[in-house]
């Protein structure tokens, strides 16, 4: 029970200080189970990434439940998947009452305005961390590279970019 308790105050703690949603949660998520717990290794981190781009729901939500499974199996899973949304939805419940009566506030506003650049310096800072696991070599590199161009060149769904990438992992790392 320690253990899944564990699992839940660590997701906790990261749905309740984490805020611009699951990409500038990533540095928390990495932080608390790499480096503070040791329950993954880093390798299986971007494994569970890339997994949770490809499953629907958002980042966090299954970052936690694939780290729950793999340190304590359903149970971890679910315990994790509460605890990341638990703070959240009683923010948001509380939030939505608040920011009615309170649109209005200049204080409010300049809070809000002011956490938007923060988010971006998450999300740059987790694109470091993820890149640096990611390009272990040229060819990782060059499929980003044709990926990308695809991407900003034809507006392709994000699945398709996926599913590119994959066909170009097989070719390039000679999986035929």
């Amino acid at each position: 029970m320690g253990l899944l308790l564990n699992l839940f105050f660590t997701f906790l703690k990261i749905g309740a200080v984490s805020f611009g949603g699951g990409y500038a949660m990533i540095p928390f998520i990495q932080r608390e189970i790499i480096t503070n717990h040791g329950w993954i290794s880093s390798n299986d981190f971007m494994d569970i990434i890339g997994i949770s781009q490809m499953t629907p729901g958002p980042v966090a939500i299954n970052s936690a439940t694939f780290v729950g499974y793999k340190v304590d199996g359903v149970l971890g899973s679910a315990f994790a998947t509460i605890g990341v949304v638990f703070m959240s939805f009683v923010l948001v419940s509380i939030a939505s009452k608040a920011m009615d009566k309170f649109k209005e506030s200049k204080i409010l506003k300049g809070a809000l305005q002011a956490m938007r650049p923060v988010l971006i310096a998450l999300i740059i800072q987790a694109f470091y961390d993820l890149a640096l696991e990611a390009y272990v070599d040229f060819k990782a590199i060059i499929i980003t590279v044709i990926v990308g161009f695809i991407l900003f060149r034809t507006k392709i769904h994000p699945i398709l970019s996926i599913v590119i990438a994959a066909i170009l992992g097989i070719i390039i790392y000679g999986g035929f």
